[in-house]
Protein backbone atom coordinates (compact mmCIF):
# COMPACT_ATOMS: atom_id res chain seq x y z
CA UNK A 1 0.00 0.00 0.00
CA UNK A 2 1.61 3.34 -0.92
CA UNK A 3 1.15 6.52 1.39
CA UNK A 4 -1.88 8.09 -1.46
CA UNK A 5 -3.79 5.11 -0.69
CA UNK A 6 -3.78 4.75 2.60
CA UNK A 7 -5.02 9.02 3.09
CA UNK A 8 -7.56 7.97 0.68
CA UNK A 9 -9.08 5.87 3.42
CA UNK A 10 -11.00 6.77 6.81
CA UNK A 11 -10.37 4.85 9.64
CA UNK A 12 -13.70 2.79 8.81
CA UNK A 13 -12.45 2.49 5.03
CA UNK A 14 -8.49 0.76 6.52
CA UNK A 15 -10.64 -1.32 8.94
CA UNK A 16 -12.88 -2.73 6.51
CA UNK A 17 -9.75 -3.00 4.04
CA UNK A 18 -8.17 -5.37 7.06
CA UNK A 19 -11.24 -7.36 7.66
CA UNK A 20 -11.62 -8.50 3.90
CA UNK A 21 -7.64 -9.61 3.95
CA UNK A 22 -7.06 -6.69 1.43
CA UNK A 23 -4.16 -5.51 3.19
CA UNK A 24 -2.51 -7.13 6.56
CA UNK A 25 -3.08 -4.71 9.51
CA UNK A 26 1.16 -4.79 9.96
CA UNK A 27 1.06 -3.07 6.68
CA UNK A 28 -0.85 -0.55 6.89
CA UNK A 29 0.89 0.09 10.28
CA UNK A 30 4.28 0.41 8.42
CA UNK A 31 2.55 2.87 5.80
CA UNK A 32 1.39 5.04 8.70
CA UNK A 33 5.04 4.95 9.74
CA UNK A 34 6.57 6.41 6.27
CA UNK A 35 3.81 8.68 6.54
CA UNK A 36 5.23 9.99 9.66
CA UNK A 37 8.15 10.32 8.51
CA UNK A 38 7.66 11.91 5.29
CA UNK A 39 5.36 15.08 7.16
CA UNK A 40 6.28 15.36 10.47
CA UNK A 41 9.63 16.57 10.50
CA UNK A 42 7.99 19.97 8.73
CA UNK A 43 4.89 20.04 11.34
CA UNK A 44 6.47 18.56 14.53
CA UNK A 45 3.38 16.93 15.19
CA UNK A 46 4.33 13.10 16.62
CA UNK A 47 6.97 13.15 19.70
CA UNK A 48 7.34 9.31 20.11
CA UNK A 49 6.78 5.81 18.15
CA UNK A 50 7.24 2.41 18.92
CA UNK A 51 7.31 -1.00 17.84
CA UNK A 52 3.58 -2.11 18.31
CA UNK A 53 2.93 -4.47 20.78
CA UNK A 54 0.05 -6.37 19.80
CA UNK A 55 -1.40 -6.83 16.55
CA UNK A 56 -5.02 -7.08 16.11
CA UNK A 57 -7.45 -10.37 14.37
CA UNK A 58 -8.24 -8.59 10.89
CA UNK A 59 -12.13 -8.06 11.74
CA UNK A 60 -12.22 -8.82 15.05
CA UNK A 61 -12.74 -5.23 16.05
CA UNK A 62 -14.67 -2.27 14.08
CA UNK A 63 -11.11 -0.64 14.11
CA UNK A 64 -9.29 -3.60 13.86
CA UNK A 65 -5.89 -2.80 12.24
CA UNK A 66 -6.09 0.96 12.12
CA UNK A 67 -3.08 2.82 13.05
CA UNK A 68 -3.87 5.11 16.30
CA UNK A 69 -1.85 7.79 18.22
CA UNK A 70 -2.24 8.80 21.59
CA UNK A 71 -1.88 12.54 23.05
CA UNK A 72 1.28 12.53 25.50
CA UNK A 73 -1.41 13.35 28.13
CA UNK A 74 -4.38 11.84 29.87
CA UNK A 75 -4.22 8.47 28.84
CA UNK A 76 -1.80 6.09 30.13
CA UNK A 77 -0.09 3.12 28.10
CA UNK A 78 2.14 0.67 30.51
CA UNK A 79 5.39 0.44 29.37
CA UNK A 80 5.11 4.02 27.42
CA UNK A 81 6.31 7.21 28.20
CA UNK A 82 3.56 9.92 29.03
CA UNK A 83 5.48 13.36 29.61
CA UNK A 84 2.91 15.97 29.29
CA UNK A 85 4.72 17.94 27.36
CA UNK A 86 6.76 19.26 30.28
CA UNK A 87 10.76 18.76 31.73
CA UNK A 88 9.56 18.38 34.64
CA UNK A 89 8.00 15.26 33.44
CA UNK A 90 10.66 13.93 31.31
CA UNK A 91 11.51 10.28 31.03
CA UNK A 92 7.67 9.65 32.82
CA UNK A 93 6.74 6.07 31.86
CA UNK A 94 3.56 4.98 32.49
CA UNK A 95 3.19 1.54 34.55
CA UNK A 96 -0.48 0.73 33.26
CA UNK A 97 -2.97 0.85 31.15
CA UNK A 98 -5.51 3.20 31.87
CA UNK A 99 -9.39 2.61 30.96
CA UNK A 100 -9.61 4.50 27.75
CA UNK A 101 -6.39 2.88 26.44
CA UNK A 102 -7.54 -0.79 27.78
CA UNK A 103 -10.88 0.19 25.53
CA UNK A 104 -8.66 1.64 22.59
CA UNK A 105 -6.69 -1.77 22.63
CA UNK A 106 -10.34 -3.31 22.61
CA UNK A 107 -11.73 -1.57 19.33
CA UNK A 108 -8.82 -3.00 17.44
CA UNK A 109 -6.45 0.45 17.21
CA UNK A 110 -2.82 -0.39 17.12
CA UNK A 111 -1.16 2.60 18.68
CA UNK A 112 2.41 3.73 17.75
CA UNK A 113 2.86 6.50 19.26
CA UNK A 114 1.99 10.01 21.03
CA UNK A 115 1.13 13.28 20.11
CA UNK A 116 2.61 16.80 21.14
CA UNK A 117 1.11 19.36 23.76
CA UNK A 118 1.70 22.06 25.11
CA UNK A 119 3.29 21.89 28.78
CA UNK A 120 0.60 19.99 30.74
CA UNK A 121 -1.61 20.88 28.46
CA UNK A 122 -1.81 24.44 29.91
CA UNK A 123 -2.54 26.30 26.75
CA UNK A 124 -4.32 26.35 23.46
CA UNK A 125 -1.48 26.21 21.10
CA UNK A 126 1.13 23.29 20.79
CA UNK A 127 4.50 25.05 21.56
CA UNK A 128 6.71 23.22 24.29
CA UNK A 129 9.94 23.93 25.38
CA UNK A 130 10.40 20.28 25.56
CA UNK A 131 10.21 19.37 22.46
CA UNK A 132 9.35 22.49 20.16
CA UNK A 133 6.31 23.86 18.38
CA UNK A 134 3.89 21.99 16.61
CA UNK A 135 3.29 23.72 13.25
CA UNK A 136 -0.49 24.35 11.20
CA UNK A 137 -0.15 21.73 7.69
CA UNK A 138 -1.95 24.15 5.88
CA UNK A 139 0.17 27.24 7.07
CA UNK A 140 3.24 25.74 9.00
CA UNK A 141 4.01 29.36 10.00
CA UNK A 142 0.58 29.20 12.10
CA UNK A 143 -0.24 27.18 15.10
CA UNK A 144 -1.74 23.88 15.03
CA UNK A 145 -4.08 24.96 18.20
CA UNK A 146 -3.77 23.11 21.59
CA UNK A 147 -3.75 21.64 23.63
CA UNK A 148 -4.35 18.48 21.12
CA UNK A 149 -1.87 20.12 18.55
CA UNK A 150 0.32 17.44 17.72
CA UNK A 151 -3.48 15.68 17.28
CA UNK A 152 -4.59 17.92 15.02
CA UNK A 153 -1.96 18.10 12.78
CA UNK A 154 -0.73 15.10 12.92
CA UNK A 155 -4.54 13.78 11.00
CA UNK A 156 -4.88 16.88 9.01
CA UNK A 157 -1.53 15.80 7.52
CA UNK A 158 -2.43 12.15 6.94
CA UNK A 159 -0.35 10.53 9.76
CA UNK A 160 -3.11 8.86 11.01
CA UNK A 161 -6.80 9.16 9.91
CA UNK A 162 -7.88 10.07 13.56
CA UNK A 163 -6.26 10.52 17.03
CA UNK A 164 -7.15 10.67 20.45
CA UNK A 165 -7.45 13.92 22.03
CA UNK A 166 -8.62 16.00 25.29
CA UNK A 167 -10.46 18.76 26.22
CA UNK A 168 -10.44 21.21 29.59
CA UNK A 169 -11.92 24.30 27.34
CA UNK A 170 -11.62 23.50 23.98
CA UNK A 171 -8.43 21.45 23.59
CA UNK A 172 -9.68 18.86 20.87
CA UNK A 173 -12.55 21.67 19.18
CA UNK A 174 -9.78 24.32 18.89
CA UNK A 175 -7.05 22.00 16.10
CA UNK A 176 -10.12 20.39 15.16
CA UNK A 177 -11.09 24.27 13.62
CA UNK A 178 -7.63 25.41 13.20
CA UNK A 179 -6.93 22.05 10.75
CA UNK A 180 -9.90 21.76 8.95
CA UNK A 181 -11.19 18.49 11.18
CA UNK A 182 -14.31 17.27 13.08
CA UNK A 183 -13.89 17.12 17.06
CA UNK A 184 -16.58 16.38 18.98
CA UNK A 185 -16.10 16.96 22.82
CA UNK A 186 -18.27 14.47 24.53
CA UNK A 187 -20.71 14.85 27.85
CA UNK A 188 -19.23 15.19 30.80
CA UNK A 189 -19.08 11.33 31.67
CA UNK A 190 -19.18 9.79 28.68
CA UNK A 191 -15.81 8.61 28.37
CA UNK A 192 -13.86 7.26 31.47
CA UNK A 193 -11.05 8.73 32.51
CA UNK A 194 -9.97 6.23 35.53
CA UNK A 195 -8.53 4.42 37.10
CA UNK A 196 -5.79 6.32 38.95
CA UNK A 197 -8.08 9.26 39.15
CA UNK A 198 -11.94 9.92 39.43
CA UNK A 199 -11.94 12.96 37.40
CA UNK A 200 -9.69 15.81 35.75
CA UNK A 201 -9.92 19.31 36.42
CA UNK A 202 -13.39 18.74 38.71
CA UNK A 203 -14.87 17.36 35.52
CA UNK A 204 -13.85 19.89 33.13
CA UNK A 205 -11.81 17.77 31.26
CA UNK A 206 -12.59 14.93 28.66
CA UNK A 207 -11.63 12.43 26.51
CA UNK A 208 -12.78 12.09 22.36
CA UNK A 209 -10.67 12.06 19.42
CA UNK A 210 -9.96 14.69 16.20
CA UNK A 211 -10.84 13.03 12.82
CA UNK A 212 -11.13 13.74 9.12
CA UNK A 213 -14.93 11.68 8.94
CA UNK A 214 -17.91 12.02 11.15
CA UNK A 215 -18.50 8.60 11.10
CA UNK A 216 -14.61 7.97 12.67
CA UNK A 217 -15.69 9.79 15.36
CA UNK A 218 -18.86 7.87 16.00
CA UNK A 219 -17.29 4.93 15.67
CA UNK A 220 -15.08 5.33 18.73
CA UNK A 221 -17.25 7.25 20.52
CA UNK A 222 -19.26 4.08 20.42
CA UNK A 223 -16.40 2.01 21.42
CA UNK A 224 -15.10 3.63 24.34
CA UNK A 225 -18.15 5.16 26.12
CA UNK A 226 -19.73 4.18 29.13
CA UNK A 227 -19.12 4.27 32.43
CA UNK A 228 -16.61 2.12 34.48
CA UNK A 229 -17.04 1.51 38.60
CA UNK A 230 -16.41 4.11 40.78
CA UNK A 231 -17.21 7.17 38.04
CA UNK A 232 -18.15 10.34 39.58
CA UNK A 233 -20.20 11.10 37.24
CA UNK A 234 -22.13 9.10 34.35
CA UNK A 235 -23.51 10.53 31.22
CA UNK A 236 -27.45 9.16 29.74
CA UNK A 237 -26.92 5.82 27.74
CA UNK A 238 -27.91 6.55 24.30
CA UNK A 239 -30.92 5.44 22.83
CA UNK A 240 -28.77 3.58 19.79
CA UNK A 241 -25.15 3.64 18.67
CA UNK A 242 -23.97 6.78 17.04
CA UNK A 243 -22.63 4.83 14.40
CA UNK A 244 -26.32 4.99 13.39
CA UNK A 245 -27.43 8.40 14.19
CA UNK A 246 -24.77 9.90 11.33
CA UNK A 247 -26.87 8.60 8.64
CA UNK A 248 -30.46 9.76 10.33
CA UNK A 249 -32.22 12.86 9.74
CA UNK A 250 -31.77 15.51 11.70
CA UNK A 251 -35.21 16.77 11.60
CA UNK A 252 -35.90 20.94 11.41
CA UNK A 253 -33.52 21.95 14.35
CA UNK A 254 -34.06 25.44 15.97
CA UNK A 255 -30.34 27.04 16.27
CA UNK A 256 -29.50 29.84 18.06
CA UNK A 257 -26.24 31.84 16.23
CA UNK A 258 -23.60 33.81 18.66
CA UNK A 259 -21.88 36.15 16.51
CA UNK A 260 -19.82 37.76 18.99
CA UNK A 261 -18.36 35.76 22.55
CA UNK A 262 -19.38 36.62 25.82
CA UNK A 263 -17.23 39.30 27.76
CA UNK A 264 -17.31 41.27 23.96
CA UNK A 265 -14.89 39.42 22.28
CA UNK A 266 -15.00 40.73 18.70
CA UNK A 267 -14.95 37.83 15.73
CA UNK A 268 -12.88 38.23 12.99
CA UNK A 269 -14.12 39.34 9.49
CA UNK A 270 -13.05 36.29 7.99
CA UNK A 271 -14.64 33.76 10.31
CA UNK A 272 -18.13 35.88 10.56
CA UNK A 273 -17.96 35.59 7.12
CA UNK A 274 -17.83 31.62 6.96
CA UNK A 275 -20.25 31.80 10.15
CA UNK A 276 -22.82 33.44 7.89
CA UNK A 277 -22.37 31.31 4.76
CA UNK A 278 -22.89 28.03 7.48
CA UNK A 279 -26.21 30.10 8.62
CA UNK A 280 -27.16 29.93 5.17
CA UNK A 281 -26.61 26.58 4.49
CA UNK A 282 -28.25 25.68 7.78
CA UNK A 283 -31.20 27.68 6.65
CA UNK A 284 -31.17 25.88 3.14
CA UNK A 285 -31.32 22.26 4.99
CA UNK A 286 -34.58 23.50 6.82
CA UNK A 287 -33.27 24.50 10.08
CA UNK A 288 -34.70 27.60 11.80
CA UNK A 289 -31.75 29.75 12.33
CA UNK A 290 -31.69 32.81 14.57
CA UNK A 291 -29.34 35.24 16.48
CA UNK A 292 -30.01 35.15 20.17
CA UNK A 293 -27.94 36.38 23.68
CA UNK A 294 -27.21 33.44 26.05
CA UNK A 295 -27.09 34.50 29.87
CA UNK A 296 -24.01 32.48 31.47
CA UNK A 297 -25.43 33.04 34.57
CA UNK A 298 -22.43 34.52 35.63
CA UNK A 299 -20.37 37.98 34.61
CA UNK A 300 -17.48 36.65 32.34
CA UNK A 301 -14.77 38.61 35.23
CA UNK A 302 -16.74 35.61 38.01
CA UNK A 303 -16.28 33.60 35.21
CA UNK A 304 -13.03 34.62 34.44
CA UNK A 305 -11.53 34.24 37.91
CA UNK A 306 -13.39 31.25 39.16
CA UNK A 307 -11.58 29.22 36.28
CA UNK A 308 -8.74 30.67 37.10
CA UNK A 309 -8.72 29.04 40.46
CA UNK A 310 -10.28 25.97 39.98
CA UNK A 311 -7.45 25.38 36.76
CA UNK A 312 -4.41 26.53 39.12
CA UNK A 313 -5.08 24.42 42.30
CA UNK A 314 -5.57 20.84 40.07
CA UNK A 315 -2.61 22.26 38.05
CA UNK A 316 -0.36 22.93 41.21
CA UNK A 317 -1.21 19.33 42.97
CA UNK A 318 -0.43 17.73 39.65
CA UNK A 319 2.96 19.89 39.77
CA UNK A 320 3.72 18.91 43.90
CA UNK A 321 3.39 15.13 42.47
CA UNK A 322 5.01 14.67 39.22
CA UNK A 323 7.58 16.97 41.35
CA UNK A 324 7.83 14.50 43.84
CA UNK A 325 7.81 11.34 41.62
CA UNK A 326 11.07 12.75 39.65
CA UNK A 327 12.79 14.28 42.53
CA UNK A 328 13.17 17.35 40.30
CA UNK A 329 12.80 20.77 41.85
CA UNK A 330 9.48 23.13 40.66
CA UNK A 331 11.21 25.94 39.06
CA UNK A 332 12.12 27.92 35.21
CA UNK A 333 14.77 25.06 34.74
CA UNK A 334 11.63 22.55 34.61
CA UNK A 335 8.20 24.53 34.20
CA UNK A 336 8.15 27.30 31.20
CA UNK A 337 7.20 30.75 32.59
CA UNK A 338 3.37 30.33 32.10
CA UNK A 339 3.03 27.58 34.13
CA UNK A 340 5.33 28.20 36.83
CA UNK A 341 3.60 31.37 37.52
CA UNK A 342 -0.17 29.66 37.04
CA UNK A 343 1.82 27.20 39.78
CA UNK A 344 2.46 29.77 42.24
CA UNK A 345 -1.15 31.48 41.54
CA UNK A 346 -2.24 28.35 42.72
CA UNK A 347 -0.59 28.04 45.30
CA UNK A 348 -2.45 30.88 46.93
CA UNK A 349 -6.28 29.45 46.22
CA UNK A 350 -8.03 28.81 49.17
CA UNK A 351 -10.46 25.82 50.38
CA UNK A 352 -13.34 28.89 49.83
CA UNK A 353 -12.07 29.80 46.65
CA UNK A 354 -12.38 26.52 45.36
CA UNK A 355 -15.50 25.66 46.82
CA UNK A 356 -16.91 29.18 45.74
CA UNK A 357 -15.45 28.53 42.06
CA UNK A 358 -17.22 24.86 42.12
CA UNK A 359 -20.39 27.42 42.61
CA UNK A 360 -19.82 29.03 39.43
CA UNK A 361 -19.82 25.96 37.65
CA UNK A 362 -23.20 25.28 39.03
CA UNK A 363 -24.64 28.51 37.88
CA UNK A 364 -23.28 28.45 34.23
CA UNK A 365 -25.00 24.92 33.91
CA UNK A 366 -28.44 25.84 35.07
CA UNK A 367 -28.02 29.33 32.96
CA UNK A 368 -27.20 26.95 29.97
CA UNK A 369 -30.06 23.61 30.59
CA UNK A 370 -32.34 27.00 30.15
CA UNK A 371 -31.39 28.02 27.01
CA UNK A 372 -31.56 24.34 25.59
CA UNK A 373 -34.98 23.91 26.72
CA UNK A 374 -36.07 26.51 24.47
CA UNK A 375 -33.24 25.84 21.34
CA UNK A 376 -32.20 22.51 19.81
CA UNK A 377 -28.75 24.07 19.30
CA UNK A 378 -26.31 26.75 19.84
CA UNK A 379 -24.06 27.59 16.99
CA UNK A 380 -20.76 30.10 17.17
CA UNK A 381 -17.72 29.78 15.91
CA UNK A 382 -14.71 27.85 17.46
CA UNK A 383 -12.46 30.59 17.38
CA UNK A 384 -12.98 33.99 16.66
CA UNK A 385 -10.16 34.28 14.29
CA UNK A 386 -7.83 32.24 11.82
CA UNK A 387 -5.05 29.87 12.53
CA UNK A 388 -2.84 32.70 14.27
CA UNK A 389 0.61 32.79 14.08
CA UNK A 390 3.10 30.95 15.96
CA UNK A 391 4.29 32.59 18.73
CA UNK A 392 1.42 34.90 19.35
CA UNK A 393 0.36 33.54 22.82
CA UNK A 394 3.19 33.98 24.32
CA UNK A 395 3.99 37.49 22.88
CA UNK A 396 4.04 40.00 25.77
CA UNK A 397 3.00 37.14 28.11
CA UNK A 398 5.82 38.14 30.81
CA UNK A 399 5.01 38.50 33.83
CA UNK A 400 1.32 37.74 33.78
CA UNK A 401 0.18 35.60 36.85
CA UNK A 402 -1.78 32.93 36.91
CA UNK A 403 -4.84 35.16 36.20
CA UNK A 404 -4.03 36.62 33.56
CA UNK A 405 -2.17 34.04 31.51
CA UNK A 406 -6.01 32.45 31.44
CA UNK A 407 -7.26 35.41 30.16
CA UNK A 408 -5.12 35.68 27.78
CA UNK A 409 -6.16 31.74 27.15
CA UNK A 410 -9.45 32.89 27.39
CA UNK A 411 -9.14 36.28 24.74
CA UNK A 412 -8.16 33.86 22.14
CA UNK A 413 -10.74 31.21 22.59
CA UNK A 414 -13.74 32.82 23.76
CA UNK A 415 -16.50 30.38 22.85
CA UNK A 416 -15.40 27.16 23.93
CA UNK A 417 -14.66 26.91 27.79
CA UNK A 418 -18.63 27.23 28.68
CA UNK A 419 -19.18 24.18 27.44
CA UNK A 420 -17.04 22.05 29.86
CA UNK A 421 -17.92 24.00 32.58
CA UNK A 422 -21.62 22.91 31.47
CA UNK A 423 -20.51 19.36 30.67
CA UNK A 424 -22.74 19.89 28.29
CA UNK A 425 -21.05 18.09 24.45
CA UNK A 426 -20.21 20.86 21.56
CA UNK A 427 -18.74 19.86 18.29
CA UNK A 428 -16.48 21.48 15.90
CA UNK A 429 -17.13 20.86 11.79
CA UNK A 430 -14.98 21.64 9.52
CA UNK A 431 -18.09 23.07 6.84
CA UNK A 432 -16.13 25.66 5.15
CA UNK A 433 -13.08 27.75 4.93
CA UNK A 434 -11.59 31.53 4.79
CA UNK A 435 -12.34 32.28 0.97
CA UNK A 436 -9.19 34.52 0.94
CA UNK A 437 -6.72 32.34 2.32
CA UNK A 438 -8.32 28.74 1.95
CA UNK A 439 -7.47 28.40 6.15
CA UNK A 440 -9.69 25.94 7.66
CA UNK A 441 -12.57 28.18 9.63
CA UNK A 442 -14.32 25.47 12.54
CA UNK A 443 -17.93 26.15 13.45
CA UNK A 444 -19.30 24.89 16.98
CA UNK A 445 -22.25 23.48 17.80
CA UNK A 446 -23.28 22.82 20.94
CA UNK A 447 -26.78 20.95 22.38
CA UNK A 448 -27.96 20.12 25.71
CA UNK A 449 -26.58 17.13 28.52
CA UNK A 450 -26.10 14.12 26.59
CA UNK A 451 -27.59 14.77 23.19
CA UNK A 452 -24.72 13.82 21.33
CA UNK A 453 -26.51 12.02 19.02
CA UNK A 454 -28.63 14.90 17.95
CA UNK A 455 -25.11 16.54 17.14
CA UNK A 456 -24.06 13.67 15.09
CA UNK A 457 -27.16 13.61 13.29
CA UNK A 458 -26.94 17.33 11.93
CA UNK A 459 -22.69 16.69 11.62
CA UNK A 460 -23.99 14.09 9.06
CA UNK A 461 -26.14 15.80 7.52
CA UNK A 462 -23.54 18.59 7.55
CA UNK A 463 -20.42 16.29 5.92
CA UNK A 464 -23.37 15.51 3.25
CA UNK A 465 -24.33 19.26 2.37
CA UNK A 466 -20.79 20.72 2.12
CA UNK A 467 -18.04 17.68 2.20
CA UNK A 468 -14.81 18.47 3.17
CA UNK A 469 -12.59 15.31 2.67
CA UNK A 470 -10.96 16.42 -0.38
CA UNK A 471 -9.65 19.79 1.08
CA UNK A 472 -5.79 18.74 1.89
CA UNK A 473 -3.33 21.15 3.03
CA UNK A 474 0.36 22.38 2.13
CA UNK A 475 1.70 19.86 4.10
CA UNK A 476 0.26 16.59 2.93
CA UNK A 477 1.46 12.70 2.87
CA UNK A 478 -0.37 11.88 -0.13
CA UNK A 479 2.04 13.92 -1.42
CA UNK A 480 5.23 13.04 -0.05
CA UNK A 481 5.36 8.80 -1.00
CA UNK A 482 9.30 8.21 -0.01
CA UNK A 483 11.24 6.31 -1.86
Amino acid sequence: MRIAEYVSFDAVGLAELVAKREVAPAEVEAVARRAARAVDPEINAVVETWPTDEVPRPGSAPLAGVPFLIKDIGVAMAGRRMEMGSRLAAGHVSRSDSTLMRRFRSAGLMTFGRTATPEMAYSNTTEPVLYGATRNPWDPARSAGGSSGGAGAAVAAGVVPMAHATDAAGSLRIPASCNGLFGLKPTRGRVPVGPQVDEIFSGLAVHGSVSRTVRDSAVLLDQVRGPEPGDPYVAPEPSRPYTEEITRDPGPLRIGVLTHAWGGHPTTAPVADALCRTTRLLTSLGHEVEEVTVDLGVEWEDFLLANARQWTAHLTASIDELAAATGRPVGPATLEEPVLASYRYGQEVTAADFVTALGMRNRVSRSLARYFAGHHMLLTPTLPDLPVPLGTHAAGAEGLDGLGWLRRLFDLSPFTAVFNVAGTPAMSVPVTADAASGLPVGMQFAAGHGREDALFRLAGQLEQASPWADRTPTVWAGDREEG
